[in-house]
């Protein structure tokens, strides 16, 4: 493989992440390459700054992407739309090209479940692959991290964010956010049974990315699930820099005589883990406290240079 050999890829949704995602495949693409970006919106600041970087742009869609000259050398497409609109998306280009690998960033989940840092070598031939939500990749590796040191029965998270960070399409999305986060906590992090909550802060001046992950398991070694908490964090920051840890991993044991009761599962006893995460944003396009923003394209961008890698090693 030539180490400059690079596969296009197009962008739809030219909002908030989807621009995000795009400078940072222009600034730091090793085996992805920008080929167009599409939107609907011909006004949208995300497609005048594609059209000033030099990059194909249509604001008609996806079909309008079909009908791009640039169309016939794309490979992968990254879907930053919404759930509804993905669900078309994928249809329409599955007729014209049966074999595109698509990355979606939004919850409509038609493909598998990705979070880099836990399953991405599972999923890096399917040619749909799903990066569930912000709060979702920023929480569920710490789950999957207890989950390799003690079974989990139940796994909670809370993901804050900045009103300002939320665009369009993750207000549009917020039911299915919820849905599909929980749901993952479950398939990827091993959790019995998941539940995910967002906040959007209107806090002036706006809050960084925070997150804060519980989850209640079979009595286990503290150190072990620090340890592995620890090593999780560190692979995250590969590829988000700003996601740490904000205070010291907190541990309690629930007692059998004085039992937790969860709904679905009843009353539970055991060990309580509770980690409070923070991700600050790279600021390629929004300001660094939108951290929401950075996660999740960092984790598109990750698991489509893999993909592409693979592509490229054929």
């Amino acid at each position: 493989m030539s180490v400059d050999k690079k596969i296009k890829v197009a962008i739809i949704g030219s909002g908030n992440i989807g621009t995000d995602l795009m400078i940072k495949i222009l600034r730091h693409g090793r085996h992805l390459e920008m080929g167009a970006m599409v939107g609907i919106d011909p006004q949208s600041d995300g497609l005048a700054r594609a059209q000033r970087l030099g990059v194909a742009t249509t604001h008609e869609g996806v079909e309008g992407l079909s009908r791009l000259p640039v169309f016939d050398e794309i490979d992968l497409v990254f879907d930053a739309t919404a759930a509804s609109a993905h669900i078309h998306n994928d249809a329409f280009l599955r007729q014209l090209k049966p074999q595109m690998r698509l990355v979606d960033l939004t919850p409509a989940a038609i493909g598998p479940y990705c979070v880099p840092v836990v399953n991405l070598d599972a999923h890096v031939n399917a040619f749909n692959v799903n990066m569930v939500t912000c709060g979702g990749q920023a929480t569920i590796p710490i789950v999957a991290a207890v989950s390799r040191v003690a079974k989990v029965h139940y796994a909670e998270i809370v993901a804050s964010i900045s009103s300002k960070s939320a665009g369009p399409g993750t207000r549009a999305n917020i039911d299915e956010f919820t849905e599909t986060t929980s749901k993952a906590i479950e398939v990827i992090g091993g959790a019995t049974r998941g539940k995910a909550i967002i906040i959007l802060n209107p806090a002036e001046p706006p809050v960084i990315m925070r997150d804060t992950v519980y989850t209640l398991s079979d009595g286990a070694d503290e150190d072990a699930i620090e340890q592995s908490i620890a090593e999780t964090v560190a692979a995250v920051q590969q590829y988000v820099p700003g996601y740490k840890l904000k205070q010291k991993v907190q541990f309690e044991r629930i007692s059998a005589d004085r039992p937790l009761k969860i709904p679905g599962l009843g009353e539970c006893s055991g060990l309580k883990t509770s980690v409070f995460l923070e991700v600050e944003g790279a600021a390629h396009y929004l300001p660094a406290y939108a951290g929401n923003l950075d996660i999740m394209t960092s984790a598109a961008m990750a698991t489509a240079e893999r993909m592409a890698q693979s592509i490229l090693e054929r």
